[in-house]
């Protein structure tokens, strides 16, 4: 019998879906031979049918609903008071920039610091781009110290410049603030902000995959995301405005069925392979008030969700291309989302892309229970990522993903008493104990904590992320 630690810490994933709204708890545990897995506490789950399109929060109160809905069946679940979640951003607005930068070291003669890379990381988040847009993450590539270049780890290397190659994820302000809004007024606290394919990826890449170079594809409700890592080094996002319900929409229009018709047809007929039916095989769909059931042949249904497949992985193709790692992906492509699960979507990206290495990423490394049951197929690989999140990183050379010197601006605040502000790491089921402690960032001058010294009782104005 082996003995196992469990992490005190436990962590909420919420995945904002353009389809459903997933929350999910849960927690570490190592066992004595050092292996990790995630004992799943809680998970709730709400369809959402108009509040995310494409990706972006197009209506704040339905998804507000939704939120609150999910949060309080995981809670009811785990017998959690939730208040911290990791969650999750989309959308076909999102960009990723190549960008460069570097600072110029104090000291010559000592060793680059973690907080050098940190430095750095923040003069990024401050690069200029238009007024409408986000940046959400900073992502070094190759490090640059004085002339030396293509420096995977600076640290500990002697050097007075030090720059980096960087991705720099950007989204549209609107879309990221409505997602905050939706947050805050359900009286949660953020502590991560996560592009979702980059959850996703925490959830069902594994490390050797990482480095021999693998594209990632989260086939969603609204959007598909791409990312590419290589030498474990994330490399290339990038984001397609067509999935899941795209599918849906053409299965709709080819067999002239109403939405929620075309929807169950994909799920429970769909698939990529239309020599799995005969010509003779159909299904009745029932039709209209005092009208006739319609029969729709399941052939049809799988030549189209073939076709929407296909553009979707050709897509793919000329995205590996562009990034200049054609070839190179030795790990080949991991689809997961919940179009993942349709029959024969891996011979379909195997043939379209001509990469020999595909296959369906399913959340690993789970403690087995019955509600890890129900989050172990590609649909749910966000939110388990989520949870993921909070124990383990996109990038280990860096300690933050998110800005966090980003402030809510007043707009943005929940309505009545200010609620507690809570740390990035500290447990998402638990206030902070004991007297309220300052912000680490911004810092905060000598009045400003005399003032707060002085109104001990009194909540924060702004919440730091």
């Amino acid at each position: 019998m082996t003995s196992t630690g469990m992490d005190e810490k436990i962590v909420v994933g919420l995945d904002i879906g353009s389809t459903k709204v997933c929350a999910v708890a849960g927690r570490l545990i190592r066992n004595n031979k050092d292996q990790e897995t995630l004992e799943v506490l809680g998970v709730g789950e709400t369809n959402l049918t108009d509040g995310v399109a494409k990706g972006s929060v197009v209506n704040v109160n339905n998804t507000v609903n939704a939120i609150r809905r999910a949060v309080a069946d995981a809670s009811n679940q785990s017998n959690l008071n939730i208040h911290l979640v990791n969650v999750s951003f989309s959308g076909s607005h999102v960009t990723s920039i190549k960008s460069s930068g570097s600072i110029t070291r104090s000291s010559s003669g000592d060793e680059v610091q973690t907080e050098d890379i940190d430095h750095l990381l923040n003069d990024m988040y401050r690069t200029s781009i238009p007024a409408d847009k986000e940046i959400i993450h900073v992502l070094p590539m190759d490090f640059v110290v004085d002339n030396e270049t293509s420096v995977n780890q600076p640290v500990g290397r002697n050097g007075v410049k030090l720059g980096a190659d960087f991705q720099l994820i950007t989204a549209q302000a609107n879309a990221a603030r409505n997602i905050r809004k939706c947050i805050v007024r359900n009286n949660l606290a953020q502590d991560t902000m996560m592009l979702s394919a980059l959850a996703s990826g925490l959830a069902v890449l594994t490390d050797e995959e990482k480095y021999a170079g693998v594209a990632l594809v989260d086939i969603g409700g609204g959007t598909t995301e791409m990312a590419i890592y290589y030498r474990n080094v994330l490399r290339h996002v990038a984001v397609f405005p067509w999935a899941g319900n795209s599918l849906t929409s053409d299965i709709q229009a080819g067999c002239k069925i109403l939405p929620n018709q075309a929807e169950l047809l994909k799920k429970k007929f769909g698939s990529a392979n239309p020599n799995e039916y005969n010509l003779n095989e159909v299904v009745a769909v029932p039709g209209l008030s005092n009208r006739k059931p319609k029969d729709v042949l399941l052939k049809n249904v799988a030549v189209i969700i073939e076709d929407r497949l296909r553009e979707i992985a050709a897509l793919v193709q000329a995205e590996i291309i562009r990034s200049g790692y054609d070839g190179k992906l030795l790990g080949g492509i991991v689809l997961t989302g919940g179009s993942a699960l349709i029959p024969g979507v891996e011979l379909i990206f195997g043939r379209v892309t001509g990469v020999e290495e595909v296959r369906v990423g399913y959340p690993e490394h789970l403690e087995p229970n019955g509600r890890a049951d129900l989050v172990g197929d590609p649909a749910y690989a966000t939110a388990v990522g989520l949870v993921w999140a909070g124990y383990k990183t996109i990038d280990n050379r860096i300690s933050f993903i998110s800005d966090p010197n980003r402030t809510y601006k007043e707009e943005d605040q929940p309505v009545g008493p200010t609620r507690p502000v809570y740390s990035p790491g500290s447990s998402a089921t638990k206030p902070p104990v004991g007297p309220k402690q300052p912000e680490p960032e911004p810092k905060k001058s000598w009045f400003d904590k005399l003032k707060e010294a002085l109104q001990p009782t009194r909540g924060s104005e702004t919440d730091t992320y």
